[in-house]
């Protein structure tokens, strides 16, 4: 059965995120001033481990991150503090 399951977002910088395989991410938000990501899961498959890049505007972002895929930004404190979330590959 696919459920939607919220999960807390880390950073910034590198975290990672045990989700079930083939988790297709939804969107990520501010929820209660903490940053969230909501995701489309099957409860019933194993986890995997998943990477991601927090990085605020203006922070560099060095080429060996490796490929990014953008899921949302993040604004804070009435847009005083933004932050942008990638899912990454690299190890």
């Amino acid at each position: 059965m696919l459920t939607v399951y919220k999960y807390p977002v880390a950073g910034p910088n590198f975290f990672s995120l045990n989700l079930p395989l083939g988790a297709k991410i939804l969107t990520a938000q501010v929820q209660n001033g903490e940053l969230q990501l909501w995701a489309l899961v099957n409860s019933k498959n194993k986890t995997e481990t998943r990477l991601f890049l927090l990085v605020g505007t203006g922070q560099s972002i060095r080429e060996s991150e490796g490929e990014l895929c953008y899921i949302g930004t993040f604004q804070l404190e009435g847009g005083a503090i933004v932050y942008h979330l990638f899912e990454t590959a690299r190890i």
